[in-house]
């Protein structure tokens, strides 16, 4: 059974390994999943990705972060756009999240980018989700 939002399963994989204390989560990959791995990474909420193929399958595996207390470093992570409702934000109307310390992730027409970025480079997009 293939998942409808292919996003959403995995901020919930994501979410479940940090409730759960894993040390890392494996999903199906796809590009979009692996772009949004390498911004987690390069904001600090993960400590590293792998694609690794088993065959015709490409397996994302996410090595999830945790702080000195034991604590994850990812609070929140949500879903913004989800297939039934589509959120596009236009380049002057990026949202910021926690007042720039949370993170927004969005896939513009120049590839999937942080909001911080987006404003940056002046683009609007789709809002995928958000990260805290």
């Amino acid at each position: 059974m293939a998942a409808t939002d292919p996003i959403a399963d995995m901020l919930t994989r994501l979410r479940n390994g940090i409730h759960a204390r894993h040390e890392r989560v494996e999903m199906p990959s796809s590009k979009l999943k692996v772009e949004i791995a390498r911004i987690l990474k390069e904001e600090g909420y993960i400590n590293n990705f792998k694609v690794s193929e088993e065959g015709k399958k490409k397996t994302l595996r996410v090595m999830l972060r945790y702080g000195n207390d034991g604590g994850s470093v990812i609070s929140t992570i949500e879903r913004v756009s989800r297939p039934g409702r589509r959120v596009y934000v236009e380049r002057h109307k990026v949202p910021t999240i926690l007042g720039g310390l949370g993170v927004t992730v969005l896939t513009t027409p120049r590839g999937v980018m942080t909001g911080k970025n987006a404003r940056k480079v002046g683009v609007g997009g789709e809002v995928l989700c958000n990260v805290s």
